[in-house]
């Protein structure tokens, strides 16, 4: 009858490695795939212009835990000096439905939405990739380039955008303290997108968005991940992809029905059909594909799963009664 409160810090100590979090959200792409789930369309409400507070349930039967994220997003934030996103994490136990553990979310939404790039990638990427193109500089920018790391291994050189030079200024720093890669800043988002194998877009999402990346710069043989919707890419951009690729279609049609992703690709593939092996990704090394990663509970579930059973081992946490 008591539940683990684990704050920020606390998550970010127990230090679950990006490895374990990428194979864990590939097993939840598999389970999605063969229907071993439950995840109701995320219901959310928006108090501000481009701001939202979304409900994430899920269910996976394989780590017997189901989950909620309550999780917002609010570009202005910046201006306030706080992360564009926040929220928390409740886990319960599936054999009597008690939460177990409520924890904060920023961690596990930064490192997971990497992971799915990550898994993406290795069905989707040319493994001899050496250029990556980052638009923009923040959480997103940090996890997505540390899990393309695991999972290509010859890249060589990373071009990074930010519309806020500060942004762009403290990534090139702390990246290049971390990675052994040419880490190199450029002032277009052109620059950050013509000639490069892997492309992740990770702005702001935007209702009505002002894309900048035209077809002309999407290259034959480039990956791309575009995890802030199409805020930054152009239609005639992304008709182009040979494969164009979602975490959920469902929920991406939903999307659509409230007026994001007005002109997509008419044939639209399941990521978790790739991962699970019933449809092929990458099969030319020319062909253009795109991810359009929306973030699933499923991903959260299966991340917050781990993070709680080492919070135990840890003796992390603080214990409150329900």
């Amino acid at each position: 009858m008591e539940l683990l409160y684990l704050s920020k810090k606390d998550v970010e100590e127990i230090n679950l490695s990006m490895e374990e979090i990428i194979d864990a959200v590939e097993k939840a792409f598999i389970s999605k795939s063969e229907g071993n789930f439950e995840m109701p369309p995320k219901p959310g409400v928006h108090p501000g212009k481009d701001a939202f507070i979304h409900a994430m349930p899920a269910y996976l039967p394989e780590i017997k835990y189901a989950g909620l994220k309550w999780v917002s997003g609010f570009p202005e934030n910046n201006k306030r000096g706080l992360p564009y996103i926040s929220g928390l994490f409740i886990l319960n136990d599936t054999e009597t439905g008690f939460p177990v553990s409520v924890m904060d979310c920023t961690w596990i939404t930064g490192k997971r939405t990497g992971a799915a790039t990550a898994v993406a990638a290795k069905f989707l990427a040319r493994m001899d990739s050496e250029k990556v193109g980052i638009l923009g500089c923040g959480v997103q920018g940090r996890t997505n380039l540390e899990a393309l790391n695991i999972v290509l291994k010859n890249i060589k050189k990373v071009y990074a955008y930010d519309i806020n030079r500060e942004n762009l200024s403290k990534y090139i720093e702390d990246m290049r303290g971390i990675y052994k890669f040419d880490i190199i800043p450029v002032d277009s988002p052109e620059k950050a997108v013509i000639g490069m194998d892997v492309v992740v877009t990770a702005g702001p999402i935007l209702k009505t968005p002002s894309p900048t990346i035209d077809k002309e710069w999407f290259e034959k043989g480039c990956f791309a991940s575009a995890i802030d919707f199409d805020s930054y890419w152009k239609p005639d951009a992304m008709k182009l992809a040979d494969k164009f690729v979602t975490d959920d279609i469902k929920q991406l049609n939903y999307y659509k029905s409230i007026g994001y992703f007005k002109n997509l690709p008419e044939k639209i593939i399941d990521l978790g059909d790739i991962v699970a092996g019933k449809v092929n990704g990458r099969e030319e090394p020319y062909e253009r594909t795109m991810t359009m990663n929306l973030g699933l509970a499923i991903e959260d579930v299966a991340t917050a799963s781990l993070i709680y059973r080492k919070a135990v081992e840890l003796n992390k946490g603080v214990k409150l009664p329900l």
